[in-house]
C-alpha cells in the first residue's frame, strides 16, 4: 500500500479522466459500491486464488477467548472481508437493484482492491482497478463493445497499436476433453496451461505428469503442441481452425469469427488474436476471455471475459454478463510522461510586502486563463524553490512585486 505524493496523484486523476471519459463516450455509466462485502460472498469459490489473498474482518464484540475458538474457522472469525475485484461487488450490485437498471446494463467502476500480495514490484495490496461491464446481453455484440471501448481508451492515452489475445473457455474444455483428460482434471489442467509461456511446452506436460495427469491425454497434448506451426493469415476463421485440434465446435468459432468481424467494423482491422491457451485465472468465466496487450510491454494490461453464471447464484436466476479490467497500476507508468496533456500549472512567486488583496488578484488573473496557481513566498534560495516547485508537478512560474499591474506577470518555464 502506497503514498502518492502530489506530481503522482495528479498523473493518476489525469490518467482516470481520460479512462472514464472515452468509458462515458462509448454509453457506459459509472456506479459506486462499498468496499467491503461479505465473507460468504467473498469466498463462494468463484474467485480463484484471489479468495484466498482477500482481507477479512474480524467480527465485532469477539473477545481474546472467542477469537482462540474460532481461529480454526475463518467464518466464525470474520464476517466480512475487502473486496479482492470488483466483479462479486458488481453482481451483488445488480442483484440488488436489477429494477432500478436498463435491461442491458452497462457499468463503470473505478476504484481501490485488495489483495494480500507478497510486496514485490508490479504487486500491490491495495491498486485501482478500472472495469467496464455489460450485463443482459448474451450476444457477442458485448465482446465487441467492451474490446472496441478499452482499445479506444489505449488510444486516448498515446497508446496506440493495442492488441487483444483471444480464447473461449468453451473451445478450452473441448479441447482438453478432445486430448483425454477428465472432467475433474481440467481445472487443474487449466493452471499448469497458464504458465505456457513462462515454462513452455516440454515444462508443461512434465508438470502435467508430475500431477498424475491422465497419461495418454498427456502425450496427446504434448503432441499438439509439437506439431509444425504453418501460417493461415490474420484473425479469422482459418487462422482459429488451425490454432485448434480438428473437429472443433462449430458454435464456437463461429462466435470468435464475429467478434472479429464486429470489432473489425468499429476499428477497420482487427487487432485480435487467437490464443488457444489463454487460461486467465478466475474461476467464473464460462466463455470469451481476453487480455490487452501493448508492443511496448511483454505483460498484459488488462483483460476480462464471460461470467454467465455469477450474477444467477446471487439473483436466483442466470444473467448473462461480460468484462473487461484494465490495469491502472500498469498503464499509469506507461503514460507517466506524458505531461503536455496536462493544463498550466503556475509558481506564483511574491516577495513579502505584496498586498493580500494584490496577491489574490493576481492570482484569480491567471486561474481565469485556466492555469493552476499555487502562492510561493519568495526565498533566498530562489532556485531551491523553483526546483521544488518543478519536482511538484509545474510547468511555469511568475515574479510579483507590491504595485504590479494586475495580470502584467510574464509566465517563464520550469524545468
Amino acid at each position: 500500500m502506497r503514498d502518492f505524493l502530489p506530481a503522482d496523484k495528479t498523473r493518476r486523476e489525469r490518467v482516470l479522466a481520460v479512462i472514464r471519459d472515452r468509458y462515458r463516450a462509448h454509453g457506459f455509466d459509472e456506479i459506486e459500491t462499498p468496499v467491503v462485502e461479505e465473507y460468504d460472498r467473498l469466498h463462494a469459490g468463484i474467485g480463484g486464488d484471489n479468495e484466498k489473498l482477500s482481507f477479512n474482518i474480524l467480527r465485532r464484540g469477539l473477545d481474546a477467548d472467542g477469537i482462540r475458538e474460532a481461529a480454526d474457522d475463518p467464518a466464525a472469525l470474520s464476517d466480512l472481508g475487502l473486496r479482492y475485484d470488483l466483479t462479486v461487488p458488481l453482481a451483488r450490485f445488480y442483484a440488488t437493484n436489477r429494477g432500478q437498471l436498463p435491461g442491458v446494463f452497462r457499468s463503470i467502476q473505478i476504484g481501490p482492491v485488495w489483495r494480500a500480495e507478497r510486496p514485490q514490484k508490479g504487486r500491490y495490496r491495495q491498486f485501482v482497478q478500472c472495469d467496464i461491464d455489460i450485463i443482459g446481453d448474451d450476444s457477442a455484440r458485448a465482446e465487441a463493445e467492451l474490446m472496441v471501448a478499452s482499445l479506444d481508451t489505449l488510444d486516448a492515452l498515446g497508446l496506440e497499436g493495442g492488441t487483444i489475445r483471444v480464447n473461449d473457455r468453451r473451445a478450452l474444455d473441448w479441447m482438453l476433453g478432445s486430448f483425454g483428460f477428465t472432467q475433474d482434471e481440467r481445472p487443474g489442467v487449466l493452471i499448469t496451461i497458464d504458465k505456457l509461456d513462462k515454462i513452455g511446452a516440454e515444462g508443461v506436460a512434465a508438470e502435467l505428469r508430475e500431477r498424475g495427469a491422465t497419461a495418454t491425454a498427456v502425450d496427446a497434448f504434448a503432441g499438439f503442441l509439437a506439431r509444425p506451426q504453418a501460417e493461415h493469415g490474420t484473425y479469422g476463421e482459418a487462422q482459429i481452425r488451425a490454432a485448434l485440434p480438428e473437429g472443433a465446435p462449430d458454435d464456437v468459432v463461429a462466435d470468435l469469427v464475429g467478434l472479429g468481424a464486429a470489432v473489425e467494423a468499429a476499428r477497420g482491422s482487427v487487432p485480435l488474436v487467437f490464443d488457444p491457451f489463454l487460461v486467465r485465472g478466475m474461476g467464473y468465466y464460462t466463455g470469451t476471455i481476453f487480455e490487452l496487450a501493448h508492443p511496448s510491454v511483454g505483460y498484459s494490461l488488462g483483460g476480462g471475459g464471460r461470467y454467465d453464471g455469477m450474477i444467477g447464484r446471487f439473483l436466483g436466476q442466470q444473467v448473462p454478463a461480460v468484462g473487461f479490467s484494465i490495469g491502472f497500476e500498469r498503464i499509469v507508468d506507461l503514460v507517466a510522461e506524458r505531461e503536455a496533456d496536462a493544463a498550466p500549472a503556475i509558481a506564483l512567486i511574491h516577495d513579502a510586502d505584496v498586498p493580500v488583496a494584490e496577491l489574490l488578484a493576481h492570482k484569480a488573473a491567471l486561474v481565469s486563463t485556466g492555469a493552476r496557481v499555487r502562492l510561493e513566498r519568495r526565498t533566498k534560495n530562489l532556485k531551491g524553490l523553483l526546483e521544488r516547485a518543478a519536482a511538484d508537478g509545474y510547468t511555469g512560474f511568475v515574479t510579483v512585486r507590491a504595485g504590479d499591474v494586475i495580470g502584467s506577470a510574464e509566465v517563464k518555464p520550469l524545468g
